[in-house]
């Protein structure tokens, strides 16, 4: 423990300084005849306790804890105020500004012991429970981590397993996410939503692994009944993600069951439009939309660039949120470096 103590006579300073050494705690003491100078140590150092003189020339002892309590992580300290006044007009004023105690002069030696120890007592308390709160902090911190790793793995494995059943690779799905967040960041989303899509984006196409073979390996185009069942895997991956105490596979159970919807509103599976679509939904269908026409498929060449913004701009407004599709186009040069990125590598997990 770190005592403090501000006097202008050098015999006083003497006196509490030996007082205080002589407690069994023994905590350290630093003594200042100059108040300016206790000040200036202040900011370099934190004591424990301070005490301080009333009557001192230049600063007293009032305008002192007035300063003192300004400092940092100062407000709660105890300070013990040294005084001959004994009007309570000082008093009151002592403790507006932030006195917590008072000791009368003359000094009774007992009486000084006995204050000091006891607000010593209050700081070590007042640090325990400091050191408990944080403490606390830290371990839930921890936890939470730990919570988000688990999500993140199960996000991860759910992702792998509708890629194992799907043609599109896990750098479509690496692409996507990253474009989503790019436009999450654009649109002004905080970063813990970013974040959320990011990683819940991974999981848009999940319901496909419902999806039969023979339509969903299908080489060819789908007739127009394959489609009705293949458009159904937007349901499918929403009902195996939805309810979950994992907040992140409740926000993936959102982008899976809206990702398809359209702005205009012949989208499925609901044919939502406009704001109506989550606006998860909306940020994946740009991200999802523009990955898929600039990559090759195993049905289909990819288109150049200029195709493709072309289609982005076509469908302002018809199959794209506009405000979505204007935040792509503003950070398209960052969207090109993450396609060249992820490239396709069978051999690579799904990292975010």
């Amino acid at each position: 423990m770190q005592i403090l103590i501000v006097d202008d006579t050098p015999t006083n300073l003497k006196l509490m300084e030996g007082l205080v050494r002589k407690l069994e705690e023994a905590p350290d003491c630093t003594v200042f005849q100059d108040p300016e100078a206790g000040l200036a140590w202040c900011e370099q150092h934190t004591p424990d306790l301070l005490i301080v003189d009333y009557m001192m020339p230049k600063v007293d002892g009032i305008e002192f804890i007035q300063r003192f309590r300004r400092l940092p992580e100062f407000s709660e300290i105890p300070v013990l105020m040294v005084t001959a006044d004994h009007e309570r007009t000082t008093r009151y004023s002592a403790l507006d500004a932030g006195a917590t105690d008072f000791l009368n002069k003359p000094i009774d030696s007992r009486e000084f012991r006995s204050r000091v120890r006891n607000m010593l007592q209050l700081q070590t308390s007042r640090k325990m429970i400091y050191d408990r709160a944080r403490y606390l902090e830290e371990e839930v911190a921890r936890r939470t981590e730990e919570i988000v790793a688990r999500e993140l793995e199960m996000i991860m494995r759910l992702s792998r397993a509708a890629e194992f059943r799907d043609p599109e690779t896990g750098a479509h799905i690496q692409r996507m996410a990253h474009y989503s967040m790019l436009i999450a960041d654009q649109l002004g989303l905080p970063r813990w939503e970013q974040e959320a899509i990011l990683k819940a984006a991974s999981m848009h196409d999940v319901g496909k692994i419902a999806i039969p073979d023979q339509i969903l390996l299908k080489p060819g185009k789908l007739t127009s009944e394959e489609f009705e069942v293949m458009k159904k895997h937007a349901e499918y991956g929403y009902e195996m993600l939805k309810n979950s105490r994992a907040p992140l596979l409740d926000e993936a159970a959102v982008i899976a069951l809206s990702h398809h919807e359209k702005f205009d509103g012949s989208g499925y599976p609901f044919g939502l439009a406009g704001e109506a679509i989550p606006l998860q939904g909306r940020i994946v269908a740009v991200a999802d939309v523009f990955d898929a026409l600039t990559t090759e498929r195993p049905y289909k060449k990819a288109w150049p660039l200029e195709r493709a913004l072309d289609f982005l701009d076509e469908q302002t407004g018809r199959h794209f949120d506009p405000a979505c599709v204007a935040a792509f186009m503003a950070r398209l040069e960052e969207a090109l470096a993450i396609q060249a990125r992820y490239v396709d590598d069978p051999t690579r997990d799904i990292l975010y």
